[in-house]
């Protein structure tokens, strides 16, 4: 009986150990292979964070600036190197203590509140504070940043600051910088004008060479009558014959250089006229220049600036002006004249190789604006340069005949007038329109 319940149990055992064995070995493969991967995921993870803490302690040894890690606590969690050696202290020694002690005690209350502000604000804060250095105290401008966790709460800190004096010096040396690049605006703005200037001086010497020349020989043509008379009259002063002083004065021919001496008078006063007039319109082409804003005629200016411009040129080009008149501006007549002088060399550079060059300028009103167009017939400005016509230092020019800021210039000065300068659209030759505002009835 015995035997049987023995061999009854051991049928049991083996049928159940075949199926609980299958399952437990498949439990423990699937557990194995968990394990494995989930190891394989913790390599990876400690490996990223290794390399992250690498990174970080990277960062607080070179970072120049002061860095403190604080906890929500004001317990100092981390330091860069900047801040162990200003405060010449440990950085192990620094971790833990409170944040509060690398400062000095007057401003600690400004750091609480700092922290705080930022802690309710969630936004950084900017304080100045002096920090307890080895040497002294060190003034920083410190930006109190608020630490946030994967839940949103504040966590702690990030405090970077600077020295003030650094910053200072910044300041001063970008402001230096600011009044270099501006003394540097300045002088190419006096070298485009200072070009402009030579052409123009050698119209004023080709024009004024004219009168005065004729001046010259008319005063010498004076001086050699002055003789003629002196000698006629030493002979009455010393009681000559009249029979004598008759033949002297036809030998001199007395009567004759009379009338020549009134026309060389006649002509020198209408040479000196001339020289005054060539002198007057200088002058009005170089004042207003930087004064006050007045009243003007548009019209008449841009005539006294074209015909400056013309007076330099030894080409056979044919100049028209047509529209209106007396178009009264308000602004500097010197600034708009090298506006218009400016168009006008362009004009007569672009016509360099045309035969028979042509020069329109035209005024009309439009829109409360008294608009000046400067056009010619020249080869025009290809599409892909129009967008640039009017950026610094850009020229078509060979090298050497231009600066490249005359429209530059011309542009700006239209602007500081309330107006503006453009190019026409696509056209015939080149057209350039300056637009300033017509003042504004009283009534």
């Amino acid at each position: 009986m015995a035997d049987e319940i023995t061999t009854g149990l051991v049928a049991e055992t083996a049928e159940f150990s075949d199926a609980a064995w299958s399952d437990v070995l498949s439990a423990v493969d699937r557990t194995y292979t968990e394990l494995v991967g989930y190891q394989e995921r913790l390599e990876r993870q400690n490996a990223e964070l290794e390399k992250m803490r690498s990174f970080l302690a990277s960062i607080l040894a070179s970072v120049s600036d002061v860095l403190v890690v604080v906890s929500r606590h004001g317990d100092i969690e981390k330091v860069s190197q900047s801040v162990a050696a200003m405060t010449g202290r440990d950085r192990a020694t620094l971790a833990g203590q409170t944040v509060v002690g690398l400062f000095a005690q007057a401003d600690r209350a400004a750091l609480i509140e700092g922290m705080q502000r930022a802690a309710v604000n969630r936004a950084p804060e900017t304080i100045e504070i002096a920090l307890n250095a080895k040497d002294g105290t060190s003034p920083l401008e410190l930006s109190i940043s608020p630490r946030l966790d994967e839940r949103g709460r504040v966590s702690g800190h990030v405090l970077t600051g600077r020295p003030l004096g650094e910053l200072r010096q910044a300041y001063a040396d970008l402001a230096h910088s600011h009044d270099e690049l501006k003394a540097a605006q300045t002088l190419l703005v006096r070298n485009e004008k200072l070009a402009s200037l030579g052409r123009l001086l050698a119209g004023v010497a080709h024009e004024l060479n004219n009168p005065i020349s004729f001046v010259y020989a008319n005063v010498h043509a004076l001086e050699r009558y002055a003789a003629k008379l002196e000698n006629y009259f030493d002979k009455v002063q010393a009681g000559a014959p009249r029979a004598d002083l008759v033949k002297l004065r036809e030998e001199l021919r007395l009567d004759r250089e009379i009338g020549n001496m009134r026309e060389a008078v006649a002509g020198a006063r209408d040479g000196a006229e001339r020289v005054r007039d060539i002198v007057e319109d200088l002058r009005r082409l170089s004042s207003e220049g930087t004064g006050e804003v007045i009243a003007f005629d548009l019209v008449e200016t841009a005539s006294v600036a074209a015909s400056w411009v013309l007076r330099g040129t030894k080409r056979d080009v044919q100049v028209t002006f047509s529209g209106e008149s007396n178009l009264i501006v308000e602004g500097r007549p010197g600034h708009i004249q090298q506006v218009v002088m400016n168009l006008v060399q362009n004009a007569l550079d672009a016509l360099e190789t045309e035969e028979q060059g042509h020069i329109e300028l035209s005024a009309a009103r439009a829109g409360g604006f008294a608009v000046l167009s400067v056009a010619d017939n020249g080869p025009g400005v290809p599409e892909p340069l129009r967008q640039s016509i009017f950026d610094p230092f850009f020229t078509t020019k060979a090298v050497g005949k231009g600066t490249g800021l005359g429209l530059s210039i011309s542009h700006k000065i239209a602007q500081e007038h309330g107006g503006d300068l453009r190019l026409c659209p696509e056209q015939d030759g080149t057209c350039f329109q300056i637009a300033l505002p017509l003042p504004k009835d009283p009534a």
